[in-house]
């Protein structure tokens, strides 16, 4: 029998020793998968055609012998809730919320105690003992109510204990630990109703004392045997944890005084090749998963891969790894489920119940909801195609809607859809109507989706996961209609949430073999790879999730964080024991997401190697790339020479000039190919905003004086204008945006302040004696370029800000809301004028001045920049520095220098043959 799996050993016995009363033969093992195996292995056995041992796990086998029916964590919750309002006084009842956060803890205790067949009373009123002892030094005095509360709690336990026992069994339904103390107290009755049945119990290792009280029971009945699958090295090393039940079991079992310890077999210490392999985070872990498995198929070709398993320590390794997986895996068989919690519906559900939650807390008449709650709602892969909304989405993004009450969405949308309707139906009718209607909605959902499409069948299948959920709570909410607030309704549906999954469908006993470790158990591979053997992972490490301290535990036999390691290491060397190459993969990030020491196990196998063992050990690391990133470049077709002829034809604008020297490729995304930013909600006005508004409102405020000149008292009327022209371009600019409040109400005043602060510039400057008159605001102007080195004429067409003729001189002004120096206007060199960007203000005032040039009437020219954020300095005008002399008049020379400048960028834009190459910085 050496080398034949477990399984296979366990079939040889029941064709041994039971075939004669296999069809009264019961089979009991650890978990429900290992019985699809453990048929196959009976096959192998037989030629002809036997009737099958019955084959159960045990928790079945334990609710049998009961005759209760287990109840879910929420559903036990809410009976639990319904006991703690009977029996706890009701000025001191708790919300649900509340009670929730502390009765999941104490069911958990509740289950060890009855698991462990412990007296409640004791342990409980042990428990208050202990906190009484805590408040000892308190004097009678100095007890607050708050702490007088905190003892009556302890008090109450017992009475908890008992009252939900009561009330359970009344029902027939109960957790795991009640099943297990009635199934102890249903024993002897139970097995006077089985005397023609025999038992076989194979592949345990950690047994609670009502299992343990059970089959020892059966087995000094002599109707039952049981079969372990230790290995002698563990067995025999006092201190290893993988025997730890086992060799508590040997010594202190009546049965084994007398008879052999079955079976101890010496897999572990045979030959093996045991590779260790560090690789950074997740994904590596399953790429070298990837890598391995294709060269198993590679080495052996035509093999079946139904002896590889993959084991994962973490399940959110699964996806990456089914995408790492070669194409010549063939058939698979995933004993996971896959989780509902990422899921498109689950998405939607998730987001439906944030959005109606917020509309709630904020104002449940107005019911106002927030602009990216409602835009995420929309644009859902599951709602857009459907719901016919991009109109609306369109309003929402073009108008500057921040905060959009129930009402003005059903206002903006005239036609809605049914599944429109579903999603913006109010929350304000109890729990129970807010199921029922997220339960049509994933109706609607369903019927909206083809079964033809594959990848639409797969998001039916979580559609209908997340609807048997919805039925689930409709199914409790129905009974216990007194909870019924919508916070508790969605802390309740993310708990249940995470137990819905989606199940793969595969052939078991096919192809490779993809498990978590819980499923590894007591099944047998050739090849095992196990991913995630990292501490906090693999194994699982400390949690003290109970009411119970640590050295009570200990006294009272209940198991702790020792006994937990244990179990996982028994799990861990099993599935190692009968391998002859194992994988371990570890993710040698040692901090941040996912990440922790390497496994004490992969040291223990390397402490304790044993002679036989082949052990080595590999850190991977992803190849870098020898450039990080490789800038753009884009040739110019001939259908991109026709666009840049269009262009020169409609007109170069200085920004489009300054746009190409920033990044050749920025110009060609926005004026070649006419890519517009998307369309988004400001909810805080862009400064790119903020100045369109300066702007306009000094446009407003100026327009009567065009041809004129200012006086003083014109500029003091335009002081009492501010105030509202600012708002009315507030509001042509920005919308329906919110402006008095927040940011917003911030970046109102400063356009206000900035507006004030430029008059009362203007207002010194003119009692100074400055005649000023304003000849254009806001006006295009454009002329027409021609140069022999130049392909075709080209035309700069540009939006001037303001033309002003100041004591006889031309002033060219461009206003800026950000903060420009008198260094960004002054040139010394023409020499490169195009080549950077710090000088884009120079060539843009000199581009307005080239355009107005022919207008001027032989007046002189100055071209500058008014700062809003350094009025102070007042007009910045470009200025020529030669040595010690400036030149601020723009004569003839000065143009010449920069048309030659302009015609080089020009001649490099039109050239064909030089690409557009993308500046990187």
């Amino acid at each position: 029998m050496i080398n034949n799996s477990f399984l296979e050993k366990i079939a040889q016995i029941l064709i041994q020793d039971y075939s004669d009363t296999l069809s009264d033969t019961i089979v009991v093992l650890p978990n429900k998968r290992a019985k699809i195996f453990l048929i196959a292995a009976l096959k192998k056995q037989v030629s002809a055609n036997i009737l099958s041992p019955e084959i159960i796990s045990i928790e079945d086998f334990i609710q049998d012998i009961a005759a209760i029916r287990t109840v879910d964590p929420i559903e036990l919750l809410f009976e639990f809730y319904e006991v703690y309002l009977s029996v706890t006084e009701k000025s001191n009842q708790q919300s649900f919320e509340l009670f929730a956060n502390w009765a999941k803890m104490l069911l958990q205790d509740f289950n060890e105690i009855d698991r462990y067949l412990l007296d409640p009373n004791y342990v409980l009123s042990y428990l208050k003992d202990i906190e009484d002892i805590k408040k000892w030094g308190i004097e009678v005095e100095n007890k607050t109510q708050l702490l007088e509360n905190y003892i009556d709690f302890w008090k109450l336990l017992p009475n908890y204990y008992q009252s939900l026992y009561a009330h359970l069994l009344k029902k027939g339904i109960g957790y795991q630990g009640l099943i297990y103390r009635q199934a102890v107290d249903n024993l002897i009755p139970y097995s006077k109703t089985i005397t023609d049945k025999k038992y076989v119990f194979a592949g345990f290792n950690a047994l609670n004392a009502s299992e343990e009280k059970i089959i020892q029971h059966l087995i000094a009945s002599d109707q039952a045997k049981i079969y372990w699958d230790a290995d002698q090295t563990f067995l025999n090393d006092p201190y290893h944890d993988a025997g730890l039940f086992l060799r508590r079991f040997k010594a202190n079992w009546k049965h084994y005084k007398s008879n052999p310890f079955e079976w101890i077999a010496n897999d572990f210490a045979e030959a093996k090749n045991i590779q260790v392999i560090g690789t950074p985070k997740t994904i590596g872990q399953a790429k070298i998963t990837g890598t391995i498995i294709e060269k198993i198929i590679s080495d052996n070709p035509g093999t079946s891969l139904d002896k590889v398993a993959v084991v994962l320590g973490e399940e959110n390794v699964l996806v990456p790894l089914l995408y790492s997986l070669p194409s010549t895996v063939g058939a698979l068989n995933i004993t996971m489920g896959y989780s509902s919690k990422n899921n498109p519906a689950q998405i939607l559900i998730a987001k439906l119940f944030k959005m109606h939650t917020n509309a709630l807390s904020r104002n449940e008449k107005s019911y106002v909801f927030y602009y990216k709650d409602v835009l995420d709602i929309l644009a859902h892969p599951l709602v857009e195609p459907y719901a016919k909304t991009s109109g609306l989405v369109n309003t929402i993004n073009q108008n500057n809607y921040t905060f959009i009450t129930h009402q003005k969405v059903l206002d903006l949308h005239q036609e809605p859809t049914e599944l429109f309707s579903l999603l913006f139906t109010k929350w304000n009718n109890g729990s129970m109507a807010v199921l029922q209607m997220v339960s049509n909605l994933l109706l609607t959902i369903k019927n909206n989706l083809s079964n033809d499409n594959e990848e639409e069948k797969i998001t039916k299948a979580f559609v209908f996961a997340i609807f048997k959920v919805i039925n689930k709570l409709i199914n409790y909410y129905s009974q216990h209609e007194h909870i019924d607030k919508i916070d508790t309704l969605y802390a309740i549906y993310k708990q249940v949430i995470d137990l819905a999954e989606v199940s793969f469908e595969g052939e078991p006993l096919n192809g490779l073999q993809i498990m978590g470790v819980l499923e590894s158990r007591v099944l047998d591979f050739d090849t095992v790879i196990v991913t995630s053997m990292n501490e906090g992972k693999f194994p699982a490490g400390k949690s003290q999730n109970s009411f119970i301290p640590y050295d009570v535990k200990r006294e009272l036999g209940l198991p702790t964080f020792k006994e937990k390691d244990a179990i996982y290491t028994y799990h861990f060397y099993h599935l190692l024991q009968r391998a002859k190459n194992i994988y371990l993969l570890y993710n040698t990030e040692s901090d941040g997401l996912d990440a922790g020491e390497k496994s004490r196990f992969i040291t223990q196998l390397e402490v304790e190697k044993q002679p036989n063992h082949n052990l080595s050990h590999e850190i991977y690391n992803a190849v870098l790339p020898e450039t990080a990133y490789k800038p753009m470049v884009i040739e110019k077709s001939d259908s991109v020479m026709d666009r840049l002829k269009e262009i020169a034809t409609v007109g170069f604008s200085p920004s489009a000039l300054t746009s190409y020297i920033r990044n050749p490729i920025q110009f060609y995304f926005q004026k070649i190919l006419r890519i517009r930013e998307v369309e988004e909600v400001e909810e805080n006005i862009a400064l790119n905003t903020l100045g369109t508004i300066i702007h306009e409102t000094l446009k407003v405020l100026y327009e009567p004086f065009i041809g004129k000149f200012i006086s003083e008292a014109a500029i003091e009327n335009c002081f009492k204008l501010i105030d509202a022209e600012v708002l009315k371009q507030f509001k042509v600019v920005y919308k329906e945006g919110e402006i008095k409040k927040g940011r917003n109400l911030l970046a109102f005043e400063v356009a206000k302040r900035n507006v004030s602060n430029f008059l009362k510039v203007e207002l010194e400057s003119i009692k100074a004696g400055d005649a000023i008159k304003i000849i254009a605001l806001e006006q295009t102007f454009q002329r027409t370029l021609t140069h022999p080195s130049l392909p075709f004429p080209v035309l700069i067409k540009g939006n001037v800000d303001r033309i002003e003729e100041r004591n006889g001189t031309i002033r060219i002004i461009d206003y800026k809301t950000g903060k420009v120096e008198k260094a960004s206007v002054t040139l010394k060199t023409w020499k490169g004028l195009t080549e950077e960007i710090k000088n884009d203000k120079i060539i843009q005032v000199l581009a307005y001045a080239f355009m107005y040039e022919n207008e001027v009437n032989g007046k002189p020219i100055e071209a500058g920049i008014i700062s809003f954020k350094n009025l102070k300095s007042g007009f910045l005008p470009f200025n020529f520095k030669e040595e010690k002399d400036s030149e601020f008049i723009i004569n003839d020379a000065i143009m010449n220098n920069y048309l030659e400048q302009i015609v080089l960028l020009l001649q490099e834009i039109l050239d064909q043959n030089i690409p557009f190459e993308e500046k990187v910085v």
